[in-house]
């Protein structure tokens, strides 16, 4: 039955050529502009690491005076100072844990073939590599002994080993950041990331780092923070040991904690730790404040989808509604016009759950082609997104169920547009068309 409904509507299309066709254009109009902001919000909301987003665990001091404000909703800085940081870094717990800090070289390899260029680079601690399940296509992270030693080892990316050495391994080899050599120990598959979720306070939506290198080398090369620098009183810092030693926010801290006794185990250390800082005289806080929000939370917490992209989404949404209102009317049109046919139908022995199904098939049916036209358009309008900046080259794409999505929503919202106009067909009383034919 339901392939005879279809060869009804496919004939009825053909039938009224120009209507049907206005009908999936502004079907199609809407579904694409709708799938076009809809995408973009899919993509800036997903879970980036599903996997283990409860697991992974952003942490925030509140190393400030009482009464010190700040942008936060909570008033808690996003940020670690370096001598926290790297108290938490070097701390037995957890077991995997990482600082973080976004800088960048100069990098070259001091040879004629291969003009210098910057590059961003992050320094970290190895645990980061398992931590947030990076794969290497050849080597590794460096080993423990290298990171407590500062060694000069650093982790590249696949495309900037295919700019540096052609693609092939190049574990081992070295290269120059700024005028230092460092050495290769693993070349790390690339990272398609949409979110740059481990350090959403320098850019939400930036590519992940190409090279990778060890926290522990930001003192003695005294690297500088290409990232954002936050402080909260007056401190005179004229050398970089005053930076290191100062009250200044400048990195991020990851923790992994798989279990809720874990959690409330690292969120008792946390707590100790302030008390210690605060009996010190680092700040003078009655209570000690942190916070421990795994990957959702901190995205939520740092506003990713801000309430632009929320407004935007429910504007397409609107704008699909009139299209709808469009299309209603043109399916009345074309429905009542039909009504002598139907009447004859009705006195053949049609139900009226035969006509008003079979109707819902051909709204359906408008759905379905609307909606594959609309994939059409909202491609068009994700390439012009992408092209207006290069943070949304991972952002404006359709993923598979955002390709499913578009002909369901469209056929959806036909049988929505179409349920009236179908109802009122069927209510068709043969006798009215039969005396008239």
């Amino acid at each position: 039955m339901l392939l005879h409904y279809i060869d009804l509507s496919w004939r009825s299309l053909k039938r009224t050529p120009l209507v049907s066709f206005l009908m999936i254009l502004a079907i199609a109009v809407g579904i694409g502009i709708t799938m076009t902001s809809l995408s973009v919000y899919h993509m800036m909301s997903m879970d980036p690491i599903p996997q283990k987003s409860k697991q992974l665990f952003a942490v925030q001091l509140n190393t400030t005076d009482d009464g010190t404000n700040w942008w936060t909703e909570d008033n808690v800085p996003l940020q670690l100072t370096y001598k926290d940081a790297m108290a938490l870094h070097n701390a037995e717990t957890p077991t995997r844990k990482t600082a973080s800090m976004r800088s960048g070289f100069t990098v070259h390899l001091n040879n004629q073939e291969l003009k210098p260029f910057l590059s961003d680079a992050r320094l970290i601690g190895r645990d980061f590599f398992p931590m947030f399940e990076r794969d290497f296509v050849y080597g590794s992270a460096w080993t423990l002994e290298q990171e407590n030693s500062s060694a000069p080892v650093v982790v590249i990316n696949e495309e900037l080993n295919d700019r540096l050495f052609g693609g092939v391994s190049s574990v081992g080899k070295q290269v120059y950041l700024d005028d230092t050599v460092f050495t290769i120990v693993g070349v790390m598959k690339q990272w398609d990331s949409h979110t740059k979720y481990y350090d959403l306070n320098n850019g939400a939506f930036d590519s992940p780092e190409p090279m990778f290198i060890p926290i522990t080398l930001v003192a003695p090369m005294q690297i500088a923070s290409w990232g954002n620098n936050n402080g909260w009183k007056h401190e005179a810092v004229t050398t970089f040991e005053g930076q290191l030693q100062s009250e200044i926010f400048w990195l991020q801290f990851w923790a992994e904690l798989n279990t809720t006794a874990e959690v409330q185990s690292y969120r008792n250390y946390l707590q100790a730790y302030l008390e210690e800082q605060g009996q010190l005289g680092r700040f003078n806080r009655a209570v000690p404040e942190f916070n421990l929000q795994n990957v959702n939370e901190w995205m939520e917490y740092n506003n990713v989808v801000t309430t632009d992209n929320k407004v935007l989404l429910g504007l397409s949404f609107l704008f699909l509604a009139v299209c709808l209102a469009n299309i209603l009317g043109l399916l009345l049109g074309k429905f009542l016009r039909r009504a002598p046919e139907i009447g004859v139908r009705r006195a053949l022995g049609a139900s009226k759950r035969q006509i008003f199904l079979q109707h819902l098939v051909e709204v359906s049916l408008l759905g379905f082609l609307g909606g594959l036209l609309g994939i059409a358009i909202a491609q068009l309008g994700l390439w012009g997104v992408r092209s207006t900046s290069n943070e949304y080259n991972a952002l404006a794409t359709m993923d598979l169920s955002m390709l499913l999505a578009a002909p369901t929503i469209a056929i959806s919202a036909c049988i929505i547009a179409g349920l009236y106009p179908a109802w009122l067909v069927c209510r068709t009383q043969p006798a009215i068309y039969l005396k008239t034919q």
